[in-house]
C-alpha cells in the first residue's frame, strides 16, 4: 500500500491562501468603489452596485487589519465573493467602456446582468458566519444590511431608459420605405435629445460613440450575425448623420443656391451632376467603392453597406468578398438599408439635391437573373419588419413552393437552393416557408438520388426547424426516417452532416428525443458519424447524441452503438477538436449502469482527465471532474487510488477549486473530500 498523507494538501479544501485571497479582495473590491465618470446608461445599476462593493471593501480591509486567522468556513464565502466582484467589474467596464446607445438597445439584458451578480452576491453572504469574525459592531450591520438588501433585490430597469430606448426604436423604424416615399424624415429635435441624454454631446462624444459602435459591429460579426450587425450599422449612419446635421454650419448656403438656381432653369439632367459641385458629402453617405453619394444603399453579408448598383456590379463581375474588409461573403443577399436611405433622402432635401434613385431599382443584371429566388432577400428590413417585406417573403415562397412540386429535377433543386438560402435569415420567413407547405415536398427530396437536391433539401429543414413550431411540423410530415436514412447513406458528406444538425435541432423538444430514440438506425448512424465525419460533422453527431441522451432511456443505446470507446479516442486526437463536445457525452453517459460500465473499463481515461482539468477549457475542467467524481463513487476505488497515485492531480483538483467554474469547485472539492477519505481507509483498514 502506498505512503501517502492527504490532508496537508487538503488543510483549506484547495481554496487561496487567506492572505492572496484577502491581498485580492481588497485591491479589487478598491478598484471598484473608485470608479468615476459613471456610464450615461445603467447609471442607477451601476452607482447601486458600486455602494454595495463599497461596503464589502470595508469588511475586508477591517479583517484584514485584525490579522486574526479566520474561520475555515469563511473561506468558502469570501471565494465565491471574489469571483462576483470580479465579474462586477467586467460588467461596470464595459458599460463605461462600451457604446452607449448599444447599451441602450440592450437595457433589459444588461439590467438582468447586474440582478443576476446581486443574487449571487446574496447566496455568497448567506454562508459567511458574521459571528466567528472579529469585526466591529458598525461593519457587522452594514454586512447584515448588505446581505438583506441583496436577498430582497429585484430586477431593476430604468423607466426612463426604457422609454429613451422606445422612443430611438420608433424613429428608426418609422424610416422605411413607405414612410420614404410619403417624406416623413427623422424628427431631428427628439433624436437630439435622446442623444444628449445618453451623454452625447459634443462632435467628439459622436466620434467616440461611432468608433465604439464600430467596435461593437466588429465584436458582433463573428457571433451575432446578420441582423445585429446591421442594426448596429444602422445606428453608426444614424449617430453619422446626427452629428453632420447638429454640428454644421451653413457653410454651404452658397452651393445650394446654385443648385437652385440650375433645377430651377431645367437645363440639366439631374443623373449626370457632378459629385464636385454637390455639398459636403459625408463620408458615410458615400459608397466605399465609387465613393459617389450612394442612391441606394444596401448591406452585404458583412455587415457593410454599399450603392447597390456599385456591389452588383462587384458581384455579378465574380467577386464573391466584401470589397471593404477582405472578408468572404457567405451568401449575396442585398438587404436594404433604409435607416441609411431616409437619412440619404433627408439630407438630399436639405441640400436641394435631386432625388435620383439608382439605375439599378428597375433590375441590374444579378437581380435580372436571380430575382425571383432573391426577392426575399432583397426584402428584409431588419428593424422594422414591415408588412410589404412579410407579403414578399411569402409570394416568394409560395412561388417556389411551386417550383418544388411541379418543377423538373433542375428546377427542383434551384427551389430547394433558394428555400434554403431564404430559410438561413429570420424566424419571420421560417415560419411563413412553413405555411406555403414546403415541408412535405422537401421530406419528399430526401429520398431524390440527385445529390445536390437531397443536401439542399435536408438544409432547407435544418434552417426552418429553427423556428420551434417548424419542429412539430417536420416530425408531423414523417421526416425523421428520410432524414435518419440522409444520416446513415446520403450523396454527400455535407448531406449527411446536415442530416445529424437537423437531429440535434429537432431533438430539442422532449417529445422528439423519444421518438428519434425509438427509431433503431438513428443512434448507430450518429456514431457512424461521429466515426466517419469531418470536424464539423463529428462535432454535429456529438451534440446531437448529447440531445438524445438527456433523455435516460435513450443513454443505454448510445453505449450500445459503441460511442463510449469512439469518444474516448476523440478525446485524444488533437486534429477532432471536439474535446469539450466528448466530454460532456461521456459524463451524461455516466448516468446509466451500461455507460458506468464501458467507462470504467478505459485505462487511458482517468491520466486524459487530469490533465484536462490543467489545460482544457472552463466547459471541459466541469465534465472531467464530473467523469472523474462519478468514477471514484459506488466501487471505485480503484479509480480512486490511480487517483492518489498520479503526482499532477490534486494540484489540478486544488487549482480548480479556486479558478474553477462554481460547478467545479463544489465538485472538485467533493472529489477531494472522497480521495480525503480513501486515504484514510487505507491507513485504517476495518479489521
Amino acid at each position: 500500500m502506498m505512503d501517502m498523507a492527504l490532508p496537508p494538501f487538503m488543510g483549506t479544501s484547495g481554496l487561496l491562501p487567506t492572505g492572496t485571497l484577502l491581498e485580492s479582495l481588497i485591491h479589487t473590491s478598491h478598484e471598484i468603489s473608485s470608479m468615476e465618470n459613471l456610464p450615461s446608461v445603467q447609471m442607477r445599476n451601476v452607482s447601486t452596485m458600486i455602494r454595495r462593493i463599497k461596503l464589502l471593501y470595508s469588511l475586508f480591509d477591517e479583517i484584514q487589519e485584525t490579522k486574526c486567522p479566520l474561520p475555515p468556513s469563511s473561506i468558502l464565502c469570501l471565494t465565491e465573493l471574489f469571483s462576483v466582484i470580479r465579474r462586477v467589474k467586467l460588467l461596470i467596464q464595459g458599460c463605461k467602456d462600451g457604446s452607449s446607445l448599444w447599451g441602450l438597445m440592450q437595457i433589459e439584458l444588461v439590467s438582468n446582468q447586474f440582478y443576476v451578480l446581486v443574487k449571487e452576491m446574496g447566496r455568497a453572504l448567506d454562508i459567511l458566519p458574521l459571528s466567528l469574525l472579529n469585526i466591529t459592531a458598525d461593519i457587522r450591520e452594514q454586512v447584515e444590511l448588505l446581505h438583506r438588501q441583496a436577498k430582497r433585490a429585484e430586477l431593476f430597469v430604468d423607466a426612463k431608459e426604457l422609454r429613451r430606448r422606445d422612443d430611438l426604436l420608433e424613429i428608426m423604424t418609422s424610416n422605411n420605405e413607405k414612410n420614404i416615399k410619403n417624406k416623413g424624415f427623422i424628427d431631428m429635435g427628439r433624436l437630439k435629445e435622446i442623444l444628449s441624454s445618453i451623454g452625447l454631446t459634443s462632435p467628439l462624444d459622436y466620434e467616440e460613440e461611432i468608433s465604439k459602435l464600430e467596435a461593437e459591429a466588429q465584436k458582433q460579426a463573428g457571433t451575432g450575425g446578420l441582423i445585429v450587425v446591421s442594426n448596429i450599422n444602422n445606428l453608426i449612419s444614424l449617430v453619422s448623420f446626427s452629428k453632420s446635421i447638429i454640428f454644421t454650419s451653413g457653410e454651404n448656403e452658397k452651393i445650394k443656391e446654385d443648385i437652385k438656381q440650375r433645377s430651377a432653369l431645367n437645363r440639366y439632367d439631374p443623373s449626370l451632376i457632378s459629385q464636385s459641385v454637390l455639398p459636403n458629402i459625408p463620408d458615410e453617405f458615400r459608397c466605399p467603392i465609387s465613393l459617389d453619394l450612394m442612391r441606394d444603399p444596401v448591406i452585404v453579408a458583412s455587415g457593410h453597406t454599399y450603392d447597390r448598383n456599385s456591389i452588383a456590379q462587384w458581384i455579378n463581375s465574380g467577386h464573391h468578398t466584401c470589397p471593404k474588409s477582405g472578408q468572404r461573403l457567405i451568401h449575396m443577399a442585398l438587404i436594404p438599408n433604409y435607416t441609411l436611405k431616409s437619412l440619404l433622402h433627408q439630407w438630399c432635401q436639405d441640400n436641394n439635391v435631386p432625388l435620383v434613385e439608382s439605375a439599378s431599382s428597375s433590375s441590374t443584371d444579378l437581380e435580372r437573373s436571380n430575382s425571383k429566388g432573391k426577392l426575399c432577400e432583397n426584402a428584409i428590413d431588419h428593424i422594422s419588419a414591415m408588412k410589404a417585406a412579410a407579403d414578399a417573403v411569402k409570394m416568394t415562397a409560395e412561388f417556389l413552393v411551386g417550383k418544388l412540386a411541379m418543377g423538373s429535377p433542375e428546377i427542383q433543386s434551384q427551389a430547394a437552393y433558394e428555400l434554403r438560402l431564404l430559410a438561413k435569415t429570420g424566424m419571420d420567413n421560417r415560419r411563413i416557408i412553413a405555411e406555403a407547405g414546403a415541408i412535405p415536398f422537401l421530406v419528399t427530396l430526401l429520398s431524390s438520388h440527385d445529390p445536390r437536391i437531397q443536401e439542399n433539401a435536408v438544409t432547407a429543414l435544418l434552417n426552418l426547424s429553427i423556428f420551434d413550431n417548424n419542429k412539430i411540423l417536420i416530425m408531423a410530415a414523417g421526416a425523421i426516417d428520410s432524414i435518419i436514412e440522409v444520416l446513415q447513406s446520403g450523396k454527400t458528406m455535407e448531406a449527411r452532416e446536415n442530416a445529424a444538425a437537423t437531429i440535434f435541432s429537432l431533438s430539442m423538444i422532449d417529445d422528439c428525443k423519444v421518438m428519434i430514440g425509438g427509431r433503431p438506425r438513428a443512434i448507430p448512424a450518429l456514431v457512424g458519424l461521429l466515426r466517419e465525419g469531418t470536424t464539423a460533422g463529428k462535432k454535429d453527431a456529438a451534440t446531437a447524441l448529447f440531445n438524445l441522451a438527456v433523455y435516460n432511456a435513450n443513454k443505454a443505446s448510445v453505449v450500445v452503438a459503441g460511442a463510449v470507446p469512439l469518444l474516448i479516442e476523440l478525446l485524444m486526437d488533437d486534429k477532432a477538436g471536439i474535446t469539450d463536445d466528448a466530454l460532456a457525452v461521456l459524463a451524461l453517459l455516466l448516468g446509466c449502469r451500461e455507460g458506468l460500465e464501458e467507462i470504467r473499463k478505459c485505462r487511458v481515461l482517468v491520466p486524459l482527465l487530469i490533465d484536462l482539468l490543467r489545460f482544457g477549457s472552463a466547459k471541459g475542467k466541469e465534465n472531467s471532474i464530473t467523469l472523474l467524481l462519478g468514477l471514484c463513487k459506488d466501487g471505485g476505488e480503484e479509480v480512486a487510488r490511480r487517483l492518489l497515485i498520479n503526482p499532477s492531480s490534486i494540484p489540478s483538483l486544488q487549482s480548480l477549486t479556486t479558478d474553477g467554474s462554481l460547478k467545479a469547485r463544489r465538485k472538485a472539492d467533493a472529489l477531494l473530500r472522497l480521495l480525503n477519505r480513501c486515504c484514510s481507509q487505507s491507513h485504517n483498514p476495518v479489521g
